[in-house]
Formats: C-alpha cells, structure tokens, sequence
C-alpha cells in the first residue's frame, strides 16, 4: 500500500471516529438549541389510556413511530412487543423503553424520545358559564384553573368571579372555591389557582342575582356586585322614581331554613343573593 493511499484511510478513520464520538454533543446541543418541543413541555405529564405518541430513538429509525395508549394502558413497539406506559410521566416512559433496548442487547446507548402528540385521557370538564363548555384534554403536567377558562373561553357575561373545581386528590374527594379577582389582584396569588388534575370539574355559577321592584326607575334582576349595598343597588338600578320613597323600604331574603322573612334595611346593608327589594309609593 502506497503511503498516500495510507494517509487517506489514516484521515477517513479520524474523521469517522470523530463522528461517532461527536454525535451524541451534537444531538444533546442540537436539542438545546432547537425551541421547545411538546415533550418538553410535557415532561411531568402522565400518559393515560387514549394518549397518542411519537417515540423516536437518536439515529435509529426503524424502531421510531406513532401510536396510541390503548385501553391496557401500554403501547406495542418494536423488538420489545407490550410495554406498559399509562401512568408514568413522559421522562419516565422514556427511561422505560431505553431500558428494555438496553437490557435486550438491542441498542447499546439508546436515547429515546417521546413527544405528545395528543392528549385524550387526561382531561377535564368545564361546565356552565362559559363561552365553550366541554372537555378539554390537560396538554401538559401543569395545567391551572385560568388556563383552562381561557382554552374554554372564559367566563361568558353573566357569570360568577368564585369558581368551583371538584375531583380527588390522594384518593379523596376534593372541592375547592376559587375567587378569581384574588389571583389576578395587586397581591397576585398565584398559589390559590389550582393545578387541575384528570377528571376535574370546574364549574362556573352563574353571578348572583337581587331583584327590585315598586318605585324604580328600573325595576328588575340586578346583578349583585361584591360587597354590593342597598344604596349601591338603588344607584344601579337608576334610583328612585318621583313617586317612590325609602320610607318603609323592605328586603325580603330566604334564610338558610328556606323560610323568607322581610327586613328593613340601613343604606349601607351589604345585600345577599336573591334579595329582592322593594320601594314603596309616598302616600304625600
């Protein structure tokens, strides 16, 4: 073999060797560098039945594919028949499947990706006031309360700042009243807005209600502003006509018994829901 000849196997085997040793940096920076995907997002997601994936293994891509949870919670990928995913976070089923590659003697080094591609079994229900009502699948291992009433529109006119999410944590029933101006307020608490879990409800009551009628100028339902008055309803509901007057006004409420009794109220009595009010004539 001419020594020419041998300098250019010699400089073919370095820059293979080169290759093979750089591959993997490239990869991991070619990753950091690319924006961020929907696994990574989802990385503390867990899979349920339904879940459709794409697993792909780095330079390997007759073991890549998408597919569907099915209702045994696994999947049937290649050379390593059922594997069982439901319930694990998508880290989690990555390192499963690498290990079975691995245990096997099928792929030395297997780096194993999984990417989301649509979300069905974990999911949660938003119901009444809102511009969408539905269920909608949690994309992510985050998701929280106001995220969801965006996806679902948000709260439609007409309905209530306190909202309600019911479902189970650690096995237990869980019920939780959320009052929506306190998150978004100076204070920003961003601790009260829940992170939702599968089969969450979120509930969205319709605002509360007070009615007036007699001498107003605008008799009707009124919607009850919080920490509303008695003077603040009169005000909205463009105060009092000639012929009426607070002279012996009276509010008829519902008690926790279910009986109604009337009372007779100061200005600045804070009403409650389903108050009705009513302004009587001056006999002058």
């Amino acid at each position: 073999m001419s020594q020419s000849l041998v300098h250019v196997v010699v400089a073919i085997g370095l820059a293979l060797c080169s290759l093979i040793g750089l591959a993997p940096e490239a990869h991991a920076q070619a990753q950091a560098a690319a924006p961020a995907t929907p696994a990574a997002a989802t990385a503390q997601y867990r899979l349920a039945l339904g879940d459709t994936i794409r697993v792909t293994v780095f330079q390997v891509p007759d073991l890549s594919l998408e597919t569907r949870i099915n209702e045994a919670g696994a999947i049937s990928y290649p050379l390593l028949g059922s594997v069982s995913l439901a319930g694990l976070t998508v880290t989690e089923a990555e390192q499963r499947i690498a290990r079975g590659l691995r245990d096997g003697n099928f792929v030395k080094q297997p780096q194993v990706s999984i990417t989301l591609t649509q979300a069905r079994g974990n999911q949660v229900s938003v119901l009444g006031q809102v511009g969408r009502p539905g269920r909608y699948p949690l994309e992510t291992g985050e998701v929280r309360l106001t995220d969801m009433l965006a996806t679902a529109g948000g709260i439609s006119q007409g309905g209530s700042d306190i909202v309600v999410v019911m479902g189970t944590r650690n096995g237990q029933p869980y019920r939780a009243e959320v009052d929506l101006p306190s998150v978004f307020g100076s204070t920003g608490r961003r601790g009260a807005d829940v992170v939702l879990q599968n089969n969450d409800v979120i509930w969205v009551e319709r605002v509360p209600t007070i009615y007036l009628y007699g001498e107003v100028q605008r008799p009707g339902a009124l919607r009850l502003e919080r920490n509303m008055t008695v003077m603040q309803a009169l005000a909205s509901a463009g105060g009092l006509t000639q012929r009426g007057t607070l002279r012996g006004l009276r509010v008829s409420r519902r008690e926790a018994d279910g009986r109604t009794r009337e009372v007779e109220p100061q200005m600045t009595d804070v009403l409650r829901p389903d108050d009705v009010v009513f302004v009587r004539e001056s006999v002058f």
